[in-house]
């Protein structure tokens, strides 16, 4: 890889490799030189702008969650000539909140979550990112509801006019990076099956997805079989059914001794109109911003894996109500 570290023997090893060395090797100075000056992390709870903000989040997470491990599943990548390399890295994060913190007096509770982070890269420093944390299903295994924790958040903040804003286009900045993936056929079939899905074609799933398909979701929920990723799927369309959806980057793969995949990220706007997976209708303007891998197999899609941040959007709900 041109002017990376010839440590790394290709994209996934580095990606993998400085995850490990910032988090679990406690290298956090690290970050000084593997992500920029300036760089945006954006998260559906806000942007972080800058390593030095990356630097004082990952110190806090860190000293909550002491034991804290970053298990790479998977990194879907592309390498576009004109926009440079970017990684859809998703991870299996667990710990135990044996300290005080931002999720409220230590419980001693373990918990375990995915995470799917979309970094750019170039030069050995990592410039552009998107990352989502399934904090629903982090705040469940803490024994909070995502509602009621979202209260609270809002509080601790300073109630309603003095709350930290989410992410949204509105507030988005420019990065640097402007690619928009790779044409491979995998990424193509797998966007084509979330933009139906998305139109209300819930049935696409007893056609394209294979019997035994397992999906992991927001709120850490594991769905076994079609009928219970359709209940995933129309819980959240459900609850904006106005939404208009966007891909905003799509990658597909065929290699690395693994099944075909693709790695897609995606958006809701719209309103909170419907009854699903968010309660009664607000009227509230919602972004859902939203990630989502799948894996591919002889009988249709095998494995789907999608993020979005329940407390994010319970934000949004909970702000809009006043």
């Amino acid at each position: 890889m041109k002017g990376f570290s010839n440590r790394f023997s290709d994209f996934p090893d580095y990606i993998i490799g400085i995850t490990k060395e910032i988090w679990e090797d406690r290298g956090v100075g690290t970050l000084k030189h593997y992500y920029s000056d300036d760089i945006p992390v954006r998260s559906p709870m806000g942007i972080q702008r800058g390593n030095k903000e990356v630097i004082a989040a990952t110190m806090a997470t860190i000293n909550e969650f002491p034991d804290r491990e970053l298990l790479g599943e998977d990194v879907i990548y592309s390498d576009d000539p004109d926009h440079g390399l970017l990684s859809s890295h998703r991870l299996l994060t667990k710990a135990t909140h044996t300290r005080d913190g931002q999720f409220g007096k230590a419980t001693g509770k373990p918990w375990i979550i995915r995470v799917i982070a979309d970094c750019a890269a170039r030069e050995n420093t990592i410039y552009d990112e998107w990352l989502i944390r399934d904090y629903g299903g982090l705040v469940r295994q803490l024994g909070h509801d995502p509602e009621d924790f979202t209260r609270s958040l809002i509080e601790a903040e300073g109630g309603v006019e003095n709350a930290k804003p989410v992410f949204t286009p509105a507030n988005d900045v420019d990065g640097g990076y402007k690619g928009r993936g790779n044409d491979n056929e995998w990424g193509e079939k797998y966007a084509g099956y979330l933009a139906s899905i998305m139109d209300h074609n819930f049935n696409l799933i007893h056609a394209e997805y294979d019997r035994a398909v397992i999906g992991e979701y927001a709120g850490a929920v594991t769905a076994i079989g079609r009928e219970k990723v359709t209940e995933f799927w129309v819980g959240l369309r459900s609850s904006f059914p106005d939404a208009t959806f966007q891909i905003h980057h799509q990658i597909g793969m065929d290699a690395d001794m693994l099944s075909p995949r693709a790695a897609i990220r995606w958006s809701l706007d719209g309103t909170h109109s419907g009854w699903g997976s968010f309660g009664k209708p607000s009227g509230a303007k919602v972004h859902v911003f939203g990630m989502s891998h799948a894996e591919f197999g002889p009988w249709g899609l095998r494995r789907e894996f999608s993020l979005y941040d329940e407390v994010a959007i319970w934000k949004q709900i909970l702000m809009a109500a006043g």
